[in-house]
């Protein structure tokens, strides 16, 4: 087997994304807990968040935007991460404090995987 591509790596997030963005249209209150209060409108923030996943993944899809939408992903996997913290200051449950220290570590190679995109433009 061979290794990722690029284009694969641009596909498979362009998937991620656009799915993820989606859902945070169609259910935001799922989202909103993990807005941090400091933050403000939680529901402004999953609903602009969603907007700019669909974004990014749209210009992930596109050839000649994948350079656009690598950088774009990059930055939402960063700016994801107050979210992930704040998720260990509001759980009161073991398995959401497991699924939150999951989910932290993985915004390192979905991070790799966008530059990755950004690069190979």
């Amino acid at each position: 087997m061979g290794a990722v591509t690029p284009v694969r790596t641009a596909q498979v997030l362009a998937a991620v994304l656009g799915g993820s963005g989606v859902l945070h249209l169609l259910r935001p209150r799922t989202y909103e807990w993990l807005v941090p209060p400091e933050l403000g409108s939680a529901r402004t923030w999953v609903l602009g968040s969603g907007v700019a996943e669909i974004a990014a993944g749209a210009l992930l899809a596109v050839p000649a935007s994948r350079r656009t939408g690598g950088r774009l992903a990059a930055g939402l996997f960063v700016a994801f991460v107050p979210a992930h913290l704040h998720t260990f200051r509001v759980v009161d449950r073991p398995a959401t404090t497991v699924a939150a220290a999951v989910r932290l570590p993985l915004q390192v190679p979905l991070l790799r995987a966008a530059l990755k995109v950004a690069r190979a433009g």
